[in-house]
């Protein structure tokens, strides 16, 4: 099954969205802002990823330039940062099996299809 988490209010996530209604796959929709993740789902979807927590971080949000830059954080740090303020949490992400993309450019879920 293939999930996109999504935040309708941002535009890269919405085109995430329209690319996966255009495939012939069923799909979920998780409104990640409004069902938070886990730090055990994030740490799993870090995983699929394949990458290092800072590396989902937007760091360019309000909230993590007031509270964590500049700061030495470990990974677990910053995992509970992101479970604690959902918004920090890089957007779209889409998940099909055991892979995952950070869906931006949006034509990044092609390579997971």
């Amino acid at each position: 099954m293939i999930t996109i988490y999504h935040n309708p209010r941002c535009s890269k996530s919405r085109e995430g969205l329209q690319l996966l209604e255009l495939q012939d796959k069923p799909f979920t929709v998780v409104k990640y802002l409004n069902e938070p993740l886990s730090k055990q789902e994030l740490t799993t979807l870090i995983k699929k990823l394949a990458i290092n927590p800072i590396d989902l971080v937007r760091q360019k949000e309000a909230i993590w330039k007031e509270q964590y830059k500049g700061q030495e954080l470990t990974d677990d740090a910053i995992i509970d940062a992101m479970v604690q303020h959902p918004s920090l949490i890089e957007r779209p992400i889409v998940i099909n099996g055991d892979k995952a993309v950070i869906a931006r450019p949006a034509e990044n879920i092609k390579s997971i299809l």
